[in-house]
């Protein structure tokens, strides 16, 4: 099978790939060896993942998301039920906890398979 990129994937097949955790290119093969450590290639097309680098992108979404639901669930919580604080700092707690870890990976597969899909390179200056 070939690394070809195909311009006519709908752009839903490459969110739901990284989503997924899936390639891609073949939307088949595995995208992460570990949680959120790429594969170094596709193990069903061979598809290189040397390309790939969200840096901090999936993290600064992850956190902002995170924050506006956990925050505003949180003050509709207070306004309408009061609860003691104590119970305030469990339930929002363990949501900051747990949103961002299942969110991570997904935003990570998302870039990264929007990267291959938009043929994304590292900036470079152009010199006169």
């Amino acid at each position: 099978m070939t690394n070809v990129h195909d311009p006519n994937v709908p752009l839903g097949a490459t969110i739901r790939s990284g989503l997924t955790g899936r390639c891609p290119s073949c939307h088949k093969g595995k995208m992460f060896a570990g949680y959120l450590t790429l594969a170094p290639r596709c193990e069903t097309c061979e598809l290189d993942y040397g390309f790939a680098d969200a840096g901090d992108g999936p993290a600064v979404f992850v956190i902002l998301i995170t924050g506006f639901i956990v925050v505003g669930l949180a003050l509709i919580a207070e306004i309408l039920y009061q609860p003691s604080y104590w119970l305030h700092a469990l339930v929002w707690g363990s949501l900051a906890i747990v949103l961002p870890l299942l969110l991570l990976r997904c935003f990570k597969g998302v870039l990264v398979a929007l990267q291959f899909r938009h043929k994304a390179e590292e900036g470079k200056l152009l010199s006169e």
